[in-house]
Order: structure tokens, then sequence, then C-alpha cells
């Protein structure tokens, strides 16, 4: 790999602004009495991106890493024509996470999710001498499962038996990645809610969702990439949302942006989107709730299984605890909208005629919100709008391939024994 020195920086707290050394991977502040998110505070106060052979680490700068792995791809932005034209926008920027050679796009997952995993396991330390444990709803665990196979890091990931689809490759798995998963029936938490109980074992390591600050400052190499090829930072950001974290990380990249002083000292308003009827941040929002409203289980998991956009379906986001998704949209004057899977699959069909690529659920989603809004008049055609097409080139980068599908180790009840699943996981890395 290429010589690289360790980026340099501390953390921060974002509700009380302390500044501490990071440890290694400290996933909060052991001396905050409340809940908080903290934040990476970068030595280097101005960006300056490296060439396109770094990959996703031509952004190091602003990314909490200790080493380059290899096989890495940046977000990719340009401006659009076919959908710019469609909706008689004239500044409209798409940031592309996906396969799409034609334009320079070439993350083989096909989503953004490899800009988290490339992050987080940048951060983690190789000697450390522990197994990674990652819960996903499908398109993070390919991702980290792509990372870790290649770069030989131990990973256990935790998945929704009904979701496994997902779990696609061009190429079989190192034996360092693990899989198990939540019987049928079972959702994003429920995984993360066995991935818990694994983490009772002191044999593994979480990694820690939006608490990382790796896996938001990967994420916002998005906006990195987009405010980098337009110059400024843009009015508008347009993203679909499970957790939020990938808007909690455009938030924060736009203040370091401001920061840096050269591309504009304004926010962006983020407008992001659920997928109705899965909507627990957008009723919090609409009630002008810090707090999620009451949502019950059973209900919850039939509103996720019915929506088209399965990542979306997170139970328990990072909405309201400090520096989350609630506190995001109140700078920024942002807005929760919600699409529905109709209203998406319109819009896929729309962006695959105009930008001439398929999408993915979740990048519909946030299609269809960006449709509404220059419709309803909240976007006017002069505005600067980047849209986060935060998956896309599938259908594209499988044609004519045969693809190997990772398969459950291990297929847990949705209420099981703790002391059996760390006795039956333990024994997965023991073998």
């Amino acid at each position: 790999m290429k010589n690289f020195t360790a980026t340099g920086y501390s953390l921060k707290n974002v509700a009380t602004g302390r500044l501490f050394p990071d440890d290694g991977w400290m996933l909060e502040d052991s001396l905050c009495p409340h809940p908080s998110l903290i934040r990476a505070d970068y030595e280097s106060r101005q960006l300056a991106p490296k060439d396109d052979s770094y990959g996703l680490y031509r952004f190091c700068d602003w990314l909490p890493v200790r080493r380059i792995l290899k096989g890495s791809s940046a977000p990719v932005t340009y401006k659009s024509k076919g959908l710019a034209e469609e909706l008689g926008l004239e500044n409209l920027y798409i940031t592309f996470n996906g396969y799409y050679p034609r334009i320079g796009a070439r993350m083989t997952t096909c989503s953004f999710k490899e800009t988290e995993a490339y992050s987080v396991c940048g951060r983690l330390n190789p000697d450390c001498g522990k197994v990674l444990v990652v819960a996903s709803a499908g398109n993070t665990a390919r991702a980290f499962a792509k990372v870790c196979s290649d770069n030989h890091i131990p990973l256990l990931l935790s998945v929704p038996e009904d979701n496994l689809e997902a779990l696609w490759f061009e190429h079989p798995l190192d034996d360092c990645v693990k899989l198990i998963a939540a019987r049928k029936g079972g959702d994003y938490f429920d995984a993360i809610h066995l991935s818990n109980l694994v983490l009772k074992s002191d044999k593994f390591i979480a990694e820690g969702g939006a608490k990382n600050i790796a896996r938001r400052d990967g994420m916002a190499t998005t906006v990195l990439s987009a405010v980098t090829h337009i110059g400024r930072i843009p009015d508008f950001y347009f993203q679909a949302v499970g957790s939020g974290t990938g808007a909690i990380a455009a938030w924060e990249a736009n203040i370091r942006l401001i920061e840096d002083g050269r591309f504009g000292k304004h926010k962006m308003k983020l407008i992001v989107s659920q997928n109705a009827p899965f909507l627990p941040m957008y009723n919090a929002w609409k009630a002008d709730s810090r707090e999620l409203l009451p949502y019950d289980d059973d209900q919850a998991r039939l509103d996720a299984e019915s929506i088209d956009a399965k990542v979306l379906s997170n139970r328990k986001p990072p909405y309201g605890i400090a520096g989350g998704l609630y506190d995001a949209l109140k700078d920024t004057d942002g807005d929760i909208l919600k699409v529905t899977n109709e209203e998406a699959r319109a819009a896929i069909n729309i962006f695959l005629a105009t930008e001439g690529i398929d999408i993915y659920s979740a990048a519909g989603v946030a299609t269809a919100s960006l449709i509404a809004s220059v419709r309803e008049g909240r976007v006017k055609p002069s505005d600067t709008v980047m849209l986060n097409i935060t998956g896309g080139g599938e259908k594209l980068f499988q044609q004519g391939k045969t693809l190997w599908n990772l398969t459950p180790s291990l297929v847990f009840p949705l209420d099981p024994s703790p002391e059996e699943v760390v006795e039956k996981v333990e024994a997965l890395f023991t073998r």
C-alpha cells in the first residue's frame, strides 16, 4: 500500500464541546452525563484531496484512519443533464455511489455503504485481536463483508433472514467473514439486538453504527466529492434515510467546509425522506418532537416488511441524541418528507430514462422527494442541488456474472437466550 501517516485528530463531544484524545476506538465520551455523539476534530483545517488512485482515501485529511486498505472507490459527482432538464433545474449535481464506469463510479457492492466500511476498517487497529461485529439490513453487510474479506479482517455480520438476498458477491468470501441471522419476520432492529448479545463476549468489538466517527466521516465523503467538484457548498441536499446517519455526516462535513473557508459560509438545507408507511422519524419531526413517538414493535415490523427500501427500516435511529438528525435538521432549516413505494418506483424509472443507470429503492425515495420538492416550489430552478444517490448500477454490474451468496452459519429466534448466542457464535471463530 501507499506510504501513509495516520490522520491527526482529536475527539469532540457535540453536547459539551469537550476535546479529548482517541484511544483508537472510542464511541462516546465517558465523562458526559447524557447521551451525545462525538466528532473528529481534524488537525487539517483545509481539505486537500489526493489523486484518484487513493480511492476513498483521497479524502483522508478528514477520515479518522490509521491505514489505507486496498480496493476502495470514492463517490463520483457530476452535473446532471437528463434529470436536470426533466425537472427544469439549472444546477443539479448527482453524487453517485455505485457501479457506473461511464462516469468513473466503480463501487462493486453498488452502495455508498462502501464509504463507511473502508473508513471504519481503516480506523480499526489490525492488532486489536477482536472480531468486528456489524448489524445490517443488507447493504452495509455486503460492503463490510467485501472490505473485510479482501483485507483479512475478522468480521461477524448480523442480518435479518428476510434480507439475505442482499448478500451477493462476485467471488466467495474469505473464511474470516461469518454471518448470523434473526429468523424470518425479524427486522433490522432484531439484527441489532442479536449483535448486542454477541458483544457480551470480550472476543468481539462493536462497529458502533452512528456513534463511530469513522462511519459518519466515511459517508461524509459524498459531500466532499460534491463540494470539491462544484466549487461551493450546495443550497440543498437530498437523501433517503433509515438511521439518518448519512444526513448527520453531511451536516458535519458542511460545518468543516465552512471552517475551510473556500466553499462558502452557508449551510445546505437537508431534505431527507422516509419510505411510507415506515415513518418513525417523519412522524416525530412533524410533531416537532426530539423524541421518537411510540411505535408498536409488531406494527413496526409489518411496516418495515411493506416498504421497498428495506435498508430504511431502522426502529432506533440516532434521531434525538445530541448531534443527531433532529439537531442537524434544526440547524440547517431542513425537513423530512415521506415517499410511497409507488412514488419511489416512478422516480427510479425517471432516473433510468434520464441518467441511463438503475438505482436502488432508497435512492428512488430520495429522487422522488426531489421531484416533489421541485413540483411544490420548494426548490427553485437556479438553486444548487446535491442529490445523493446512495446505491445504483447493480443490474449493470451483475450482467453476465454468476454470483455467490453468503449464507448464515446460525439463525436465531427473535428472543434468543443470550448465553446460547454467545456460546454458539464464539464457536464459529474457534473452529
